[in-house]
């Protein structure tokens, strides 16, 4: 990994520099738990630090409905940092001088795992709608195999938010043994019903574009930018809060007044606002993954094979959990969370809860906020100094 600068970035410090991402054949049969057969898959993953001797000091960051495995760092000739950069990287919460990070893009998304956009071997196509539905247990049984790859017997800690966090938790269920910690931020052992609800309204948006052709558009040299725009947009309200959008947009205008006798069109600035984060969106991401990733949210109920019964879910996992969530994230709210550490109390786990204030909605997971930075780093902390008392 080079950290030499470029004409894009004068300043790397603080930074994990430069990354290239990887990737991987991993030629092992994975059996989905809908019962298909990948007989193969590729993975695209980064990772930052240095393995110890012992190759105990790994973590893996478990990525949300549309992140990917670029967390951290700078592509060549992008001004862009990682997802996560303000969390990962030399002296920051997950310490890449201290830790080993790994962040996998998980199979079904776009950016180089096998998925929708694949080509299917017995067609020649694209899997397109075609591709088989995922659980967040395929998503784990996958990264596992990553993990074998990487000659890594046991995580340090398994880190996510949103449904990164839930991976986190399928993590400590399915394999109790192979971490040490799970970091479950802004997350919940199952939607509500609100939640489907804005989902199904999503992916109706990105069916309903003439140009979606049943899931099969990039056969026709289509892609259903306005339906996948719409979705984006509807997604995006989600994650942001009243107070936020109060005080970034209020009532301000983008074009035109709202004076007695004025006719022309008027915009709004929100409206600018979501209509450019829905365009962009669209240029980037697959529509097919949308669906299908989402549909994973949907179907995720930690405690399903449990009788429904969290607690008992939680007596399987053997490894200390933080709990973290925001105080103005309605999507996945603090009660959530609160459900999450009474279960894992109540199955007499391991288990620390932090509260933090934002008015940043769901994306304050995301985004920097100094009691969150001081809350993570400090836990992580404490487990590099136990990982490296045992060196």
């Amino acid at each position: 990994m080079s950290l030499e600068t470029s004409d894009n970035h004068n300043d790397l410090s603080g930074s994990v520099g430069l990354v290239k991402p990887q990737k991987v054949v991993i030629e092992q049969p994975l059996k989905l738990a809908c019962g298909v057969t990948l007989p193969s898959h590729t993975l695209a993953y980064e990772t930052y630090g240095s393995l110890n001797k012992d190759n105990t000091n790994a973590i893996l960051i478990c990525h949300a409905l549309s992140g990917n495995h670029h967390a951290a760092g700078f592509y060549q000739d992008d001004t862009k940092p990682g997802w996560w950069d303000q969390y990962i990287g030399p002296g920051k919460p997950i310490d890449s001088n201290r830790f080993y990070i790994v962040c996998v893009n998980n199979i079904g998304s776009c950016f180089g795992s096998t998925g929708p956009t694949s080509e299917n071997p017995q067609t020649g196509q694209p899997f397109g709608a075609d591709f088989p539905p995922l659980r967040a247990r395929d998503w784990v049984e996958s990264q596992k195999l990553l993990m074998e790859h990487l000659n890594i017997d046991c995580w340090a800690a398994v880190v996510g938010g949103s449904l990164g966090g839930m991976q986190a938790m399928r993590w400590s269920l399915e394999h109790p043994e192979k971490l040490q910690h799970a970091v479950v931020i802004a997350s919940a052992m199952k939607l509500t019903a609100q939640n489907i609800a804005f989902n199904e309204i999503a992916r109706k948006a990105i069916k309903s574009d003439a140009d979606f052709c049943d899931g099969n558009y990039l056969q026709h040299n289509k892609i259903p930018h306005r339906g996948l725009a719409l979705a984006r947009m509807i997604g995006h309200v989600t994650y942001l809060s009243d107070e936020l959008m109060g005080q970034k947009f209020g009532r301000d205008l983008k074009a035109g007044d709202l004076l007695q006798g004025k006719t022309e069109p008027v915009e709004f600035q929100i409206e600018s606002y979501l209509n450019y984060q829905g365009d962009k969106f669209s240029d980037f991401f697959d529509a097919n993954s949308y669906i299908l990733i989402t549909k994973m949210l949907d179907y995720f109920d930690l405690a399903r094979e449990y009788d429904h019964d969290p607690v008992a879910a939680f007596k399987h996992a053997t490894c200390k959990f933080l709990v973290i969530s925001f105080s103005s994230d309605w999507r996945f709210s603090p009660a959530r969370s609160r459900e999450i550490t009474d279960a894992l109390i109540a199955a007499g786990k391991n288990v620390s809860y932090i509260a933090i204030d934002s008015d940043h909605g769901h994306d304050a997971f995301l985004l920097p906020n100094q009691r969150y930075q001081q809350a993570l780093g400090d836990y992580l902390s404490k487990l590099a100094e136990k990982i490296e008392d045992a060196q």
